[in-house]
């Protein structure tokens, strides 16, 4: 099948012609419109599909909401910055576009030496890796890549979020995931796809876990080249000793700022530049609303739709031995709030089917899983709110704090 991305786009995007748009305001956003510039190609403006970063510039570019662009490019060529390839391509080709480019080949040579970034050189260098492995795979549908998963080491939380997505308030009796199982299903997991670009440290908040840095230890012992980013709200100043583990390599701190409930992110901060380790720290700002745990008895083409629009179909989460295409299944799946089904996870540990297969199946199969017709829905554009199936509120405050766990329905 013809890829609707194309790989070459140096000559097309330098010759004259349509307005050219780099499509998601993310972190490697910056990189592509650098290297434009560097090339001599006039970037016109950046688009996404979340309101929050619109209406503001990058790199001194406007930045569009995606759902605006027809009124102001009803014809552009588009650069994707985002790693959801086929996603962003799908909905840019149901609003009538049809010339789209990856920007594999303008980060080729791309020096961030050269260039002043928001963020960090070294967190710039692993965001563009990771980005050009994830459009590498793109253009190579036979491997089975990943390009991150989240490795679940607690569900223990030293906040209470009450609209937590990851649905840390559910739990009564919250617990560390076992050192030996979780190493040991990493290993398999390694040996049964062609790659992973990244581990995402997470929890809960995965500092509870005393174990936490023991976890990110084994995994870069097994690859020192890997790339790590620790998940963490600011309220836990790690040990030193745990984090010279982590000196000359890739690992790095994702801090989420959540004002007086951060009450040890200075402390966390100063650490990490004692340590000279990458982080970025940025404020909650607030969520979509997506935390309910609801059977909400969808058609299939309803749940096909609802899977489409998800930003975290492609959050691979492990977590007890098991990987699930996202961190709602899993957690709604270890708290028995949803039934048991073989359909919605791989277990890793089995003896009786094809694990390679199985993690195959996982990545390229599926229109949707069981477990999401559980779900309110997560949809790229929060202007979608309360149109194809999303069952939620739509942007609420983040961190607002619950005294005791939330009620919900457990099958047994």
């Amino acid at each position: 099948m013809e890829k609707k991305v194309k790989y070459s786009c140096l000559e097309p995007l330098k010759a004259p012609g349509l307005p050219i748009v780099i499509a998601a305001a993310v972190r490697e956003a910056e990189a592509l419109a650098n290297a434009c510039s560097d090339l001599g190609i006039s970037v016109s403006a950046f688009c996404d599909t979340e309101k929050r970063k619109t209406g503001k510039l990058l790199c001194g570019i406007e930045v569009i909401h995606t759902p605006d662009l027809p009124q102001r490019y009803p014809e552009a060529r588009f650069i994707l910055a985002s790693q959801h390839i086929v996603e962003v391509a799908e909905q840019l080709t149901d609003m009538g576009y049809d010339e789209f480019y990856s920007g594999l080949e303008l980060l080729k040579d791309y020096d961030v030496s050269k260039h002043e970034h928001l963020i960090s050189q070294k967190y710039m260098e692993e965001r563009i890796s990771v980005y050009s492995k994830t459009h590498e795979a793109y253009f190579d549908g036979a491997r089975t890549y990943m390009r991150s998963v989240d490795v679940m080491v607690t569900t223990k939380c030293s906040l209470k979020c009450e609209s937590c997505s990851n649905l840390m308030q559910y739990y009564t009796n919250p617990a560390d995931t076992d050192f030996d199982k979780t190493v040991e299903a990493l290993e398999i997991l390694n040996n049964n796809v062609d790659e992973i670009s990244e581990f995402r440290i997470i929890g809960g908040e995965p500092m509870m876990n005393k174990n936490w840095a023991f976890i990110v230890k084994a995994i870069l012992d097994k690859d020192a080249d890997r790339k790590v980013f620790v998940y963490t709200n600011g309220t836990i100043s790690p040990k030193d000793e745990h984090l010279e583990f982590f000196h000359d390599k890739h690992v790095n701190f994702i801090v989420t700022d959540y004002g007086d409930l951060s009450r040890n992110i200075d402390k966390l901060t100063a650490k990490l530049d004692a340590h000279g380790l990458t982080y970025v720290s940025t404020p909650a700002d607030n969520w979509l609303d997506c935390s309910r745990i609801k059977h909400h008895q969808r058609k299939r083409a309803d749940l096909e739709e609802v899977f489409k629009q998800c930003c975290v179909k492609y959050v691979y989460t492990l977590q007890d031995g098991r990987l699930y295409r996202c961190p709602f299944i899993a957690n709604a799946a270890s708290l028995k709030a949803i039934p048991d089904n073989p359909g919605n996870y791989v277990d890793l540990f089995s003896k009786t089917k094809d694990i390679k297969q199985e993690l195959r199946r996982l990545v390229k199969a599926v229109k949707f899983f069981p477990a999401c017709d559980f779900c309110d829905g997560r949809p790229y554009d929060t202007s979608e709110v309360g149109k194809k199936g999303y069952y939620g509120k739509g942007m609420i405050p983040a961190g607002r704090q619950t005294k005791t766990p939330l009620p919900y329905h457990r099958y047994e």
